[in-house]
């Protein structure tokens, strides 16, 4: 199986790549947003800000979208999840995400913020969970998505007050908003779980 992460630029994925690669997969690092989706799997990463991120996308937006929309897997997580909402109140008010879920990501409604550490997973739906089951993950962010259709919600996670997706699904593009990777071993095999779906 190839995956391909793509490499906005900024942070260390490196424990990513490691996470991958050891269940066996063939792990490429990618700049460009049209040929990271000649892969098996696209994961994007949770590391950036949106704005950012959105603009080294922006060149191929409509490739990945397209792709995304006829099939092919992809993993979102952190920042990954939130650029495959419409926008962001982070950073340029022009910036545009993927669109591939209806909706914004807006900053926490919490007073510590960011959230940082292992928060509860809750109202797991999801057949990744019935593999790999994760009641705690690992955040490290300062803002969430709001989908304008809770349908997409797969499982949920309250920071305080407020409460927010932690999955979101649409065909085989999966978002979370914490890091599985960060997550210790119940973390690895939820990340796992997904490679195996993407490979059925």
């Amino acid at each position: 199986m190839r995956v391909t992460i793509f490499d906005y630029g900024a942070g260390n994925i490196h424990s990513l790549e490691k996470a991958i690669a050891v269940h066996g997969a063939t792990v490429t690092v990618e700049t460009d947003p049209v040929r990271a989706i000649e892969t098996d799997v696209l994961v994007l990463p949770g590391v950036g800000g949106f704005g950012p991120a959105a603009e080294r996308l922006a060149s191929g937006r409509k490739a990945i979208t397209s792709a995304l929309e006829r099939g092919l897997p992809c993993l979102g997580i952190c920042l990954g999840m939130q650029l495959l909402f419409d926008a962001s109140d982070e950073g340029a008010p022009n910036a545009r995400g993927l669109g591939i879920f209806r909706g914004r990501v807006t900053r926490l409604r919490a007073r510590c913020v960011p959230q940082i550490g292992w928060n509860s997973v809750e109202l797991a739906d999801d057949r990744l969970f019935a593999n790999a089951a994760l009641p705690y993950a690992y955040y490290a962010n300062s803002y969430v998505c709001r989908p304008m259709d809770d349908r997409v919600v797969r499982a949920w996670s309250t920071h305080e007050e407020d409460c927010f997706p932690a999955v979101v699904r649409e065909g085989e593009t999966v978002g979370v908003q914490f890091h599985p990777e960060k997550s210790s071993g119940p973390g690895l095999r939820f990340l796992h779980a997904f490679l195996d779906g993407a490979k059925r």
